[in-house]
């Protein structure tokens, strides 16, 4: 840990690896407050008779991001026309919105995953990077023109997801459901998956997505039930599973699939009891990937998972019966989506 000292106009550096309370003078500076797995230290104001003295806390010396999370930055023609396309037809993607960092590859090979009821979410999750806040009306119309993008990028698989709209749940999973149903009218031979949120536990919204028959029907658990409180606002573990094993009992036809991330202060055992919760619930595809802290504004990251871990995690997945287990530093929900969809479709 790196603080500034000011004190009688000097200014000294200290630097530090513990992250125990810092004292001066005769009392205790600084206040300690646990927020995901890290500890951040406020910046403090000691007042003396003869001086002044200041603490100024810089946070964590920040480590260079190791060679197997750097991603190819977004260039090319087939980019620019996507969010030109996107632009066009007046609609948000979650590669754009949620700072994905494949979106440079994807879009090099016309894939991305449209996000619907616009790109105002009525969450504030401690990891997410999509903006929150009140959310405009729903766009009844959005649905055609999802579709038109399909098939303007002759797509074979597309993901649509959304923003959380708890004020209109049922609205929501309407939306999701036209724009499944707009999709095969434009291009028949096209699967269609569906991230969805958990529509704060109700029934009717899930029912009104599986009518639609999605292909794959994605939830992600996103972390350990420990964390759920500061990583997932608003929504509850036990929620989660339960629709997952719902969207199996009410259409066992639909492919089911979830996802976590690491590196926010969850331990491996814990990750373990998550595989072992998510098979159990018949869960057929599952996502392992890296936390990557969005701005110093969300939640922090508590370490990189090396390449040779993710291996091994996938390894004590495919204990638990997923049909398939895609595990890696860059994976996310949507990455590689047509072909887990082939694997678990055989």
């Amino acid at each position: 840990m790196r603080k500034i000292l000011m004190h009688a106009g000097e200014i000294v550096v200290h630097e530090s690896r513990s992250r125990s309370h810092f004292k001066l003078s005769h009392d205790r500076i600084g206040r300690e407050r646990r927020f995901g797995a890290a500890e951040l230290i406020k910046s403090s104001f000691v007042m003396a008779a003869s001086s002044q003295l200041i603490q100024i806390d810089l946070g964590p010396v920040r480590r260079p991001k190791p060679s197997w999370l750097k991603a190819k930055a977004p260039v090319g023609d087939n980019f620019h026309n996507l969010k030109k396309l996107a632009r066009g037809l007046g609609l948000h993607t979650v590669c754009e919105s949620a700072q994905c960092p494949n979106i440079g590859e994807c879009w090099d090979h016309h894939t991305a995953t449209f996000m619907l009821l616009g790109d105002i979410c009525t969450r504030r999750c401690g990891f997410c990077a999509v903006p929150k806040g009140r959310p405009e009306a729903i766009d009844w119309d959005e649905p055609r023109r999802v579709a038109e993008a399909v098939a303007t990028l002759g797509l074979r698989h597309a993901v649509v997801t959304s923003v959380n709209r708890d004020d209109d749940n049922v609205g929501g999973a309407r939306i999701f459901a036209e724009t499944i149903r707009q999709i095969r009218e434009r291009v028949p031979e096209c699967r269609v998956e569906v991230l969805i949120p958990d529509f704060q536990g109700l029934e009717e919204p899930l029912r009104i997505v599986l009518d639609a028959k999605p292909n794959v029907l994605n939830h992600n658990t996103e972390t350990v039930p420990r964390l759920y409180r500061a990583v997932r606002s608003g929504a509850r573990y036990q929620r989660t599973l339960d629709l997952l094993a719902n969207a199996k009992k009410w259409d066992p036809a639909t492919v089911t699939k979830s996802g976590v991330m690491v590196g926010i202060g969850e331990e491996t055992g814990e990750l373990i009891e998550v595989f072992r919760d998510l098979g159990e619930h018949g869960v057929d595809i599952l996502t392992i990937g890296q936390y990557l802290r969005p701005s110093k504004d969300h939640l922090p990251m508590t370490r990189y998972y090396a390449p040779a871990e993710f291996v091994s995690l996938r390894e004590q997945a495919l204990r638990f019966g997923f049909k398939h287990v895609e595990s890696g530093p860059l994976v996310r929900s949507s990455y590689h989506a047509h072909e887990q969809a082939d694997v678990a479709g055989r």
